[in-house]
């Protein structure tokens, strides 16, 4: 129960955080250490400092990344975009099957508590619906709504 908690705070938080963040405050130096440990090779590093949570967005290997700590200085997770034909295979093809009639606006792969989940924002023309991987096995609607008419 406390991953699907996590898991759904990651999903709104990496949209919203920008909105929260206050730009002017230091990083614990706890947390910079942390990063520096388990993210060695990072470039472009740019923190964000919330109140439940210090993000630090850079890049690694030429991708951008998304990590997550506690203000504490637990790393809480790690988030990256993805393009489809990155997903395990059966998340694709159910993807393909099922959901042919629309496209995905958005992908990323989040890497909590030795867990890998996905997620993927698909859009018709009057529908916009969030799934999440369970497993690698098959999708769930996080989340569904109606796009609103002009």
């Amino acid at each position: 129960m406390k991953n699907k908690i996590l898991i759904g705070v990651f999903v709104f938080i990496t949209g919203i955080s920008s909105a929260f963040a206050n730009g002017n405050e230091e990083v614990n130096d706890k947390i910079v250490k942390t990063f520096q440990k388990e993210f060695a090779g990072a470039q472009n590093v740019q923190w964000v400092t919330t109140r439940e949570f210090v993000k630090a967005t850079f890049t690694l290997n030429e991708q951008v990344v998304y990590a997550y700590y506690s203000p504490a200085g637990n790393l809480l997770g790690v988030t990256r975009n993805i393009v489809s034909g990155q997903l395990p295979i059966n998340l694709l093809t159910d993807l393909k099957k099922n959901y042919s009639d629309y496209w995905i606006t958005d992908l990323f792969e989040m890497a909590a508590n030795s867990e890998n989940v996905y997620y993927v924002t698909l859009e018709s023309g009057d529908h916009k619906v969030v799934l999440k991987s369970n497993g690698a096995n098959g999708w769930e609607v996080f989340k569904k709504e109606r796009k609103q008419t002009v």
